[in-house]
């Protein structure tokens, strides 16, 4: 039988690899920004403006001019009146008219019909309570875990793996979308928001589904090791997680290279945060519980022996 758990500083030193560079990103952005990724207008506040031009315009086209006149991140959508709604950083009226200039001359004419500054659309209390979300969430999760494993020894263990491998996740979520704004200049947005929280409701997932036939397979087979045990539920159900999400990766890898420009952050977001719960529920949760239970961050050569 083919040792998983066995290599376990392996998947360990692997997620190290990849969030440590995340984790000096976010370090770098918070001196940087003040936050741990940079933040678009949805979250800063900028300038609406509102235009009507004598030819249909596609929002990806203006946003291409907005970037080439140092607007990048520019929000930009059309209305059933045929205007298009564009909403920027801060802009004072001498660069308005730079602005106006460059999508006249790639556009034809248009009629100003508004400019104005304007707030925030996400706040810091939205930004808040979402956190404030994320740790009753969590706080429920352990709960459910312990309840729902109390007849296992050391529940309570089961329920902080699982929320190491959700802590995994958002590590790797944000620290690649830091970077990402580093390199290419990402701004996080209202969406960005969603498809983070969306990725957290997703991470614990496949980790209960492993930890389940744990659970089902101790009293089956009291006369093999833990470490054996857990290998062989991780055996057992591995097939199941990958079928499972594979066929979501699927769809979010066409959808981010066929999809509109708006939703591909949303798209890549939710696709590195789902490949990453897929490797933390099978590499990283299930390892950890193995180290906690025998304190070993190693497999010996005998567990592997009688694994085999």
């Amino acid at each position: 039988m083919f040792n998983i758990v066995e290599k376990r500083h392996w998947y360990f030193l692997l997620s190290s690899l990849i969030i440590i560079p995340g984790l000096v990103a976010i370090v770098y952005s918070i001196i940087t920004f003040g936050s741990p990724v940079k933040l678009s207008i949805d979250f800063t506040g900028g300038t609406l403006l509102e235009l009507r031009f004598d030819q249909v315009t596609q929002p990806a086209d203006v946003r291409q001019v907005l970037a080439e006149s140092d607007y990048p991140g520019s929000t930009v959508t059309t209305t059933a009146d045929d205007t298009v709604l564009i909403r920027t950083k801060a802009m004072d009226p001498a660069a308005k008219v730079t602005v106006m200039d460059a999508l006249e001359a790639e556009f034809g004419p248009a009629e100003e019909l508004r400019f104005e500054s304007v707030g925030p659309a996400v706040g810091a209390e939205v930004t808040r309570t979402a956190g404030i979300a994320v740790a009753v969430a969590a706080l429920f999760i352990l709960a459910f875990i312990i309840f729902a494993f109390r007849k296992v020894p050391n529940a309570f263990r089961y329920g902080m793996c699982a929320i190491a491998a959700m802590i995994h996740d958002i590590l790797v979520t944000l620290g690649l979308f830091s970077l990402a704004g580093l390199i290419l200049n990402w701004e996080a947005d209202a969406l960005f928001l969603t498809a983070l929280l969306t990725v957290i409701g997703f991470s614990v997932q496949d980790t209960i589904v492993v930890f389940d036939r744990i659970r089902e397979n101790i009293p089956r087979r009291r006369g093999e090791s833990y470490e054996t045990i857990v290998n062989r539920s991780l055996l057992e159900t591995i097939h199941r997680s990958l079928a499972t999400q594979l066929n979501a990766i699927f769809v979010l890898i066409a959808l981010l290279l066929f999809g509109g420009a708006t939703t591909k952050q949303f798209v890549a977001v939710l696709l590195v945060g789902l490949l990453s719960g897929t490797y933390s529920s099978i590499f990283n949760a299930v390892p950890l519980l193995v180290v906690w239970e025998t304190g070993r961050l190693r497999g010996t050569r005998q567990e592997a022996k009688a694994s085999a």
